[in-house]
């Protein structure tokens, strides 16, 4: 019999060399997500941009939500100031996207 204690490896340790591919992994999929993120951004942003100053914008159905004042909310619908907002909101979307894809390329050139 012998008195020392057997050492098992535990199945949480992982080898030293396995860390940084696991980090990198996790890395990647982050990179990929901002890149989505930022796309989806963009292409809402570009939409609510252009369409507003579409002839398309004034057929919809949303003042038929409202039968009370049905041509209040169509008056409102075709204010330019209206339209003016919209497309401001979609800047913003821009903005975010342009600002995320800036500071990925950013962090990449750090850890480079």
């Amino acid at each position: 019999m012998s008195l020392t204690p057997k050492t098992t490896p535990s199945p949480e340790a992982e080898p030293v060399s396995a860390r940084p591919s696991r980090q990198r992994v996790g890395l990647l999929r982050r990179r990929v997500w901002v890149v989505l993120f930022a796309l989806f951004a963009f292409e809402i942003g570009a939409f609510l941009v252009v369409f507003p100053w579409m002839d398309s914008w004034s057929l919809n159905h949303l003042p038929s939500f409202f039968p009370s004042n049905q041509i209040a909310m169509q008056d409102l619908w075709d204010e330019p100031y209206f339209r003016a907002a919209v497309s401001c909101l979609g800047l913003c979307n821009v903005y975010i996207a342009l600002r995320d894809i800036v500071q990925l390329i950013r962090r990449s050139k750090q850890t480079a």
